[in-house]
Order: structure tokens, then sequence, then C-alpha cells
């Protein structure tokens, strides 16, 4: 790979780790403690957090009509997105052993937490979930796919990705034929390296 991307990538790198260290400096302002996988408040920051919570009924009573309204069509595609779901993790679970990919752990891409902020009530809990759940997904069945098209077709593309995902800038260069001949299998074979909790 071009050494000034590999450069560019690790200031990239750095930069991520420094905004990750100023969200844990602000998690330590709001209290917020966490205890292996579970979040933990204060009790004096949960009964501040209990003050904002708008009560159900009141949250419903008070809701536009609009969002009501759309709001079986954002819950129709809870279905699809098991279905989809079940696909992808049958997916890896058959084809990737057979191509020597480790499987991506499903648990590292769902994040469930908010259901432990005082300030929200159940409905609110629910939606959250949901969100979580469909961004979960998402993001599951991208490195699923990330590493599908690394071991199959790690050629960058001609014109620019959006959001490509982590493996993309380690692919080819868009053209270089001799490239790819050259460096396919051992393209193929960073991925025996990738962690399993990705």
């Amino acid at each position: 790979m071009n050494p000034k991307i590999n450069e560019l990538l690790d200031r990239i790198q750095k930069i991520e780790s420094e905004i990750e260290q100023e969200v844990k400096k602000r998690r330590a302002e709001l209290q917020a403690d966490f205890e292996e996988k579970r979040v933990r408040f204060e009790e004096e920051v949960l009964a501040q957090q209990r003050r904002f919570k708008t009560g159900l009924l009141k949250y419903v009573l008070t809701a536009n009509w609009l969002v009501a309204l759309t709001a079986p069509v954002i819950y129709s595609v809870f279905f699809p997105m098991v279905i989809f779901d079940l696909f992808v993790t049958v997916y890896q679970w058959v084809c990737f052993p057979v191509y020597g990919i480790p499987r991506v752990k499903r648990k590292s891409h769902f994040v469930y937490d908010r259901t432990h902020l005082a300030y929200l009530n159940v409905l609110e809990k629910i939606n959250c979930a949901y969100c979580s759940y469909g961004n979960g997904l998402m993001s599951y069945a991208r490195e699923v796919v990330g590493r599908t098209e690394q071991y199959w077709c790690p050629i960058k593309h001609a014109r620019k990705v959006m959001q490509a995902h982590p493996h993309y800038m380690g692919f080819l260069d868009y053209g270089d034929a001799q490239g790819y001949q050259r460096e396919l299998e051992n393209i193929r074979a960073k991925l025996a390296d990738l962690d399993t909790d990705q």
C-alpha cells in the first residue's frame, strides 16, 4: 500500500483513540460507571435523571399524530431485519470456515445500554432497543460483507465509496492488474489474523 496512505490511516487511528478518550472523560463527568458490560449510575445521578423522565401517558397523549401514524411503518421492518439477521448468520457460519475467514462475533455489534437511562420511559426504551438492533445488525452485516469482499474482490472502486468498511483501505488500487495477481493471496491471508471479537 502507498506509504502516504498508511501514514494517514495511522493518524486517523490516533485521532479516533483521542476521541474515545474524550468520550470517556465525558462519561466520567456524567458519573456513568461501567462494570464489565453493565452501566451503573450513582443513586443521586439516577434521581437527577428521573426528574427529566416524561411519563408514558403524557408521552403518548402529546405525541405528534403524524409521528404516531408512521410507527407501524417503522416497526414493519422488524421481521425483515430478523430474517436478514438469520441469513447473514447462517451465511458466515456455513461459508467462512470454507474460506478460512474468522467468524464475526454477532454480540460485539449489538449494544443495548440505553435501558439503564432513568430519564427514558418504557416506550422510549423500546424505541431505543429497536434502533440499537437495526444499527447493530447493519454493523454486523457490514463486517461480514467486508470480510467476504476482502476474500473475493479486494479491489478499490474507481469512484469514491461513502463510509467504506474498515477493510477497504487495505484493498488493491483500481486498475492495478499486476498488484492484484501478486497480492491477492496476501490480502486473503490477512483475514486469518482478524480478531473474532469484531
